[in-house]
């Protein structure tokens, strides 16, 4: 039998926990019924709650880094769950150029602002990875709300989406050297792997491979409940003892699981998720000193604009053919926000030693506005530029 002596603990603890995700719940109701991303509100209590905030009270690094670190892979293994590997490769193939040119369109303003800036080849890659990559949680919660799911530009939308997810797979890892001072040949290395395992993964997945079907039985759902969630920890444990993304792991375990099994997962998971993923928010918003960031607002600024004209570029470039001549409106401003994977790459930057400040802030301050403004700019277009009645597309 445990002692109760061992179970307890602070009661502040209790107290600064229960708190938090008591206010994280009533913002969520607050912003939903406003229909507004609570991404960015997740941010401002971080900051607010942190080192140099308005209401620094104190909230447990070690509590708050664990839910943050469960909540990115949870993100990671629900964006696995919600593709397929031949959606994966069917994306790619109709939408290829499409990805090349979102690619280089938005990762350059980010790159060459961080260069300028003298955060060096770190500073540019984290940037350019922040300004490129289009948040798939907000896009999808706007396309619900607007029930736009069967208009021409969600399917070249959600395909450039996954494109982008699939360049986060070698680029996590690339960024991870980078930043822990790993050589070029270190960093090679890192990514040549991730291409690989990412490559092998598809290749299984494709052969409809399922090696854990002997272990998960969706029938008994919360077996199947514990059964992913460890394996989700268990694979990311063993990821980062080699040097392999935890997150990209994550979501190469949910590409594996298919049919049925992922249905019942993806639904079971789900409030996990939610939990865990404000968690993470909060967490990169306490890891950012707020002070830093009005230093760094007018290159946020500048960003935020620059950003949205690139992704209005990109957006324009894949539906230039579409016969709904308005449906790139629609699609530049879904693809404005950026949101979940930008916070991935900020928190990843935030947590090793002699990274600037100013870059850390820079990012959130980035994802802020943009998630901020995001919204906004959808619900402009829907009066601006409404749907085609009959428009219908697939990825």
């Amino acid at each position: 039998m445990i002692p109760a002596a061992s179970l307890a603990t602070d009661p502040l603890v209790y107290l600064n926990s229960g708190a938090l995700l008591l206010a994280l719940g009533l913002l969520l109701l607050v912003t939903a019924r406003l229909e507004l991303s609570a991404i960015p509100f997740f941010l401002l209590v971080g900051l607010a709650l942190g080192e140099g905030g308005v209401l620094p009270v104190g909230v447990s690094t070690e509590i708050a880094s664990l839910g943050a670190g469960i909540g990115l892979l949870l993100l990671l293994l629900m964006l696995g769950l919600d593709f397929s590997a031949q959606e994966l490769v069917e994306s790619v193939r109709r939408r290829r150029t499409a990805g090349v040119v979102d690619l280089v369109l938005n990762a350059a303003p980010g790159a060459v602002i961080g260069w300028l800036l003298g955060w060096g080849i770190v500073g540019a890659v984290t940037l350019g990875g922040v300004t490129y990559i289009s948040s798939s949680g907000i896009i999808a919660q706007l396309l619900r709300e607007y029930r736009w799911r069967h208009n021409a530009e969600t399917g070249p939308v959600v395909s450039l989406l996954v494109i982008e997810d699939i360049v986060m797979a070698p680029y996590l890892p690339l960024l991870t050297a980078l930043v822990a001072g790993a050589s070029v040949l270190t960093g090679l290395i890192s990514v040549s792997a991730a291409l690989l395992v990412v490559g092998i993964t598809i290749a299984l997945a494709l052969r409809h491979w399922q090696p854990l079907r002997v272990v998960l039985n969706p029938a008994n759902q919360a077996s199947l409940l514990l059964t992913v969630f460890g394996l989700m920890l268990l694979v990311a444990g063993a990821s980062e003892l080699v040097g392999f993304s935890a997150p990209v792991a994550a979501f190469l375990l949910g590409l594996l699981l298919v049919g049925e099994v992922a249905e019942v997962a993806r639904r079971r998971l789900a409030p996990l998720r939610d939990i865990f993923a404000a968690l993470f928010f909060v967490f990169v918003g306490l890891e950012t000193d707020p002070r830093e960031i009005p230093a760094v607002l007018p290159v946020v600024i500048v960003l935020l604009i620059v950003g949205t004209l690139t992704k209005t570029a990109t957006a324009w470039w894949a539906l230039r053919d579409c016969t709904d001549s308005r449906a790139w409106v629609r699609a530049a401003a879904l693809l404005s926000a950026r949101g979940e994977f930008s916070l991935v790459i900020a928190g990843l930057v935030a947590t090793f030693p002699g990274t600037p400040p100013a870059l850390a802030a820079t990012c959130v301050g980035y994802v802020i506005l943009s998630a901020l403004i995001g919204p906004l700019l959808v619900r402009v277009a829907a009066r601006i530029a409404p749907p085609h009645p009959v428009a219908v597309s697939s990825p």
